[in-house]
């Protein structure tokens, strides 16, 4: 039997009951006022107004009220799910195809399987990636070992207004991205680092690692002058062709950004430079939540889910930059 045959991505009810599962598992929320468990009423049978295409309206599923605000919810209701006007089961059919796909899924497969406009599967898309952005402040390296910090390239940077980005060789006109790994906890971060400047990395790292960790990077300079700081900054040559000097390594890193860069490039093709800190997000998330660590593809799921809260994503707000 296929994963995707459970009911909760098939059955709008109990794709509601699912995530109501998973987003009040400490107990009903009412997303209006504040309360926890307090006088919550289901509103059975409640139907949407008619319409053409449906003359008796749509049935409500998971309609709840609040006794104390008297205010009518859903479990989608403050989540990036939100005013969606899929039905639930496929939405959550899109979130356990993107969690699944190590290298990602477009957005053009993803109107296929799920039989959607490709304007509605990308901006889906894109409201699952803001779910996958933890926005966990906890300082990676706690427990003293290795940190590594590595640069990579992507993409091509925005021009100004009514100006194409030019042209060039080298990096000078690509968009950077920074990454971190724990090599203890596995944990990664990602993120686009505008200028790659020694200032801006050096706040980037100190903002990540805690002073306990052992900094590892390349023999990059950016990292010259932060590396101080840390209890110890191991560094390999590349330029030298040393790759691995006792536990001193960035192959870690490296291997992420083959994975980052793979997906990038042969899944994605194309990244507009306001939305790649959300792609970041997305494989920084499939990472850190990986089969090394006995999460699997519905565990992980359920932690993607875990993240629709409190969090909004407007169609306006991507400026339409549709992406494939």
């Amino acid at each position: 039997m296929s994963v995707l045959s459970s009911p909760h991505f098939h059955d709008e009810a109990k794709a509601f009951e699912f995530l109501e599962s998973i987003v009040w598992a400490n107990g009903v929320t009412c997303p209006h006022c504040g309360v926890v468990n307090g006088r919550i009423y289901d509103l059975a049978g409640v139907r949407s107004k008619p319409s053409k295409k449906n003359p008796e309206g749509v049935v409500r599923h998971g309609l709840k009220k609040c006794g104390e605000c008297r205010q009518q919810f859903t479990v989608k209701v403050g989540t990036v799910f939100e005013h969606a006007r899929m039905p639930l089961h496929k939405m959550l059919q899109a979130v356990h195809l993107m969690v699944s796909s190590k290298k990602g899924i477009s957005s053009h497969q993803l109107s296929r399987v799920l039989e959607v406009q490709y304007k509605t599967a990308w901006f889906l898309a894109h409201r699952i990636r803001e779910a996958m952005r933890d926005g966990d402040l906890s300082m990676l390296g706690t427990t003293g070992g290795r940190v590594e910090v590595d640069e990579t390239y992507i993409g091509r940077k925005a021009g100004e207004a009514g100006v194409k980005a030019p042209k060039a060789s080298g990096s000078a006109h690509k968009n950077r991205v920074i990454a971190l790994i724990d090599r203890d906890t596995g944990v990664a971060r990602s993120m686009p680092a505008n200028g790659l400047t020694r200032d801006e990395v050096a706040q980037i790292v100190r903002a990540n690692i805690a002073k306990e960790a052992k900094l590892t990077t390349d023999e990059s300079r950016l990292y010259s002058a932060v590396g101080r700081e840390y209890a110890s900054h191991g560094f390999v040559t590349h330029g030298r062709s040393e790759y691995v000097r006792g536990d001193v390594s960035t192959n870690t890193v490296e291997g992420y950004f083959s994975i980052f860069k793979r997906g990038m490039r042969g899944v994605y093709q194309h990244c507009g430079e306001k939305h790649l800190h959300r792609y970041c997000a997305e494989f920084a998330f499939r990472y850190s939540n990986r089969a090394e660590f006995g999460i699997d593809d519905r565990q992980r799921a359920v932690e993607g889910l875990k993240g629709i809260v409190g969090k909004r994503l407007t169609y306006r707000r991507t400026h339409c930059e549709f992406i494939a």
